[in-house]
C-alpha cells in the first residue's frame, strides 16, 4: 500500500497545500512513526515541510497558484536540509516535530514568496519550518514522539516545491512538482 499518495488526479481541488517533500527513505519512515503514535490521518499526509498550509480555494485558483509556484521555483536554487532532533509548540499548540536544523532561511524565503501569490491565507503563528511527528494526540503519545526522535538526524537536498491537493477526502495528492532551478 502506498501511504499518503494517490495516482488519481485532482482536477479542481477544494483544498491545496504547498510543501517541500521529505524524500525516501526518511519520508516513509517518519510517516510510519507518525501513524504509530496514533495519528491515523497521517496515512493520507505525505511527510513534508509546509510552505502553505491547507487552504480552501475557489475553482480555477489552483491553476493560478501552479503558475505562481513555477515562477517561485525558477528563482530559487536547490538547498541542503538537515533534520535533527525534536521540538514542540506545546503548550501553545499540541504539536511535536523534527526540527529543520539547516535550510531554515531557504524555507523561510520560499514560504514568503509562495504566500505572496494568488492564494492568501492568514496564519495564526509565525512561520517555523518543521516536520510534524504528532499533532493533537494524548500527552503520552506526544511525549513518546518527542523522546523517540530526540537523536534523529538526516540530510537531503530540497530540490522541488510540491503542490498538493485534495478534493475533500483528506487524501493529499501531488498535483504538480516545481523543481528549484534558480541560480
Amino acid at each position: 500500500m502506498t501511504i499518503g499518495t494517490s495516482s488519481d488526479p485532482v482536477v479542481d481541488p477544494a483544498v491545496v497545500g504547498v510543501a517541500i517533500p521529505v524524500p525516501e527513505p526518511w519520508g516513509d519512515h517518519l510517516q510510519r512513526l507518525r501513524i504509530g503514535y496514533g495519528e491515523e490521518r497521517a496515512a493520507r499526509i505525505p511527510t513534508h515541510i509546509t510552505l502553505l498550509p491547507p487552504t480552501e480555494v475557489a475553482p480555477g485558483v489552483a491553476d493560478d497558484l501552479d503558475a505562481h509556484l513555477s515562477r517561485v521555483a525558477d528563482s530559487h536554487a536547490a538547498f541542503e536540509v538537515l533534520l535533527r532532533g525534536t521540538g514542540t509548540f506545546r503548550p501553545v499548540s499540541d504539536v511535536v516535530f523534527v526540527q529543520v536544523a539547516k535550510g531554515v532561511a531557504s524555507c523561510e524565503l520560499l514560504e514568503q514568496e509562495v504566500r505572496s501569490g494568488p492564494v492568501q491565507r492568514r496564519v495564526d503563528f509565525p512561520y517555523h519550518p518543521h516536520v510534524t511527528l504528532a499533532h493533537d494526540l494524548p500527552g503520552p503519545a506526544m511525549d513518546r514522539a518527542f523522546n523517540d526522535l530526540a537523536a534523529f538526524s538526516c540530510t537531503f537536498t530540497a530540490d522541488v516545491v510540491r503542490l498538493y491537493a485534495h478534493d475533500g477526502d483528506g487524501m493529499w495528492r501531488t498535483r504538480t512538482d516545481h523543481p528549484l532551478t534558480g541560480g
